[in-house]
């Protein structure tokens, strides 16, 4: 692989990561203080789809980089043969994290845009709720196992 690309990605993969909980724990403080369901309604169909895709590509951007990085530091063996380092421990417990984090980011995204400046079911709603919240609680130990990694890195 080209060694730029090396270079760049942890650059790359830290700016993607900082765009993605900034704007994880903005659209949280936003879903907590529109209590107002008229300004939901006036706010979301705008912020939504552009803040939806956006973190679409910074996660496209996260997963690419974090391959890269996972080449580049041989941390795949490590995940295939865990040895119950503290690397091999914090690498395992992020990927986990970052798979359900992915999935919750699936699930939420299909249902926003699905239902965007429409009346959502109970169980959009439900599902929507629980993965924004999900979302927003796992970005927290994916960083803190992210910054487990730098530090033995």
């Amino acid at each position: 692989m080209s060694s730029w690309i090396n270079e760049w990605a942890f650059h790359l993969h830290l700016l993607m990561a900082i765009s993605w909980i900034g704007g994880s724990v903005f659209m949280f403080v936003l879903g907590v203080s529109l209590r107002d369901k008229r300004a939901q309604q006036e706010v979301y169909p705008h912020v939504g789809p552009i803040f939806g895709w956006f973190e679409l590509a910074s996660l496209i951007i996260l997963l690419s980089t974090g391959v890269i990085l996972g080449f580049r530091y041989d941390l795949f063996s490590l995940l295939i043969h865990p040895n119950g380092s503290e690397i091999s421990d914090a690498l395992l417990k992020k990927t986990i994290l970052v798979a359900i984090l992915t999935v919750a980011t699936v699930v939420h995204f299909v249902i926003a845009y699905k239902t965007n400046g429409k009346e959502r079911t109970r169980w959009q709603h439900f599902f929507s709720r629980a993965s924004s919240m999900l979302i927003f609680v796992l970005n927290l130990f994916v960083m803190h196992y992210a910054i487990v990694l730098r530090d033995i890195l």
